[in-house]
């Protein structure tokens, strides 16, 4: 969106039905991990990285969704386990408010401030998506609002 260039093609998901049968994990146990590790601090997408590296009780769970027919965040949902923010909006918000504390060092860095109003405008239209659901209906982005709830 705010660059020149077309955007990069990613690789598609092998379309798969059922979990492989080398991870023949209970999906029960699954869910219990999934709450276990977003009461320990992870976001949802560091949960399923934990899961496909780790797994649960040594066994790897390569697709959470596969394993228990629920998205990581409808099983955090389930468990009133979600985050406060949305993960992609959250990320945003940290950028922002790394992006805001090397401006205050270097005022003449363009390339940064440039890099800070595309964030912000991105934010800005996050919060416009998610507001009245998964935000409230108030809600407006703020560096100091940023910089308090992170």
């Amino acid at each position: 969106m705010h660059t020149r260039r077309r955007g990069s093609s990613d690789s598609d998901k092998p379309v798969a039905d059922e979990p492989p049968e080398w991870s023949d994990v209970d999906a029960d146990a699954v869910e219990e991990r999934v709450v276990e590790l977003a009461e320990q601090g992870h976001s949802p997408s560091e949960i399923g990285l934990k899961l496909r590296d780790e797994g649960v009780q040594g066994t790897p769970v390569p697709d959470v969704a596969l394993a228990t027919d629920k998205k990581i965040t409808e099983i955090l949902e389930e468990h009133d386990a979600e985050p406060e923010f949305p993960e992609d909006l959250r990320n945003l918000m940290k950028r922002a408010v790394r992006l805001r504390d090397h401006m205050d060092e270097n005022p003449n860095d363009h390339q940064n401030k440039r890099a800070l109003q595309n964030t912000q405008s991105k934010i800005r239209r996050l919060v416009d998506y998610y507001r009245g659901d998964e935000l409230d209906a108030d809600f407006t982005y703020s560096y100091d609002k940023a910089k308090e709830l992170l």
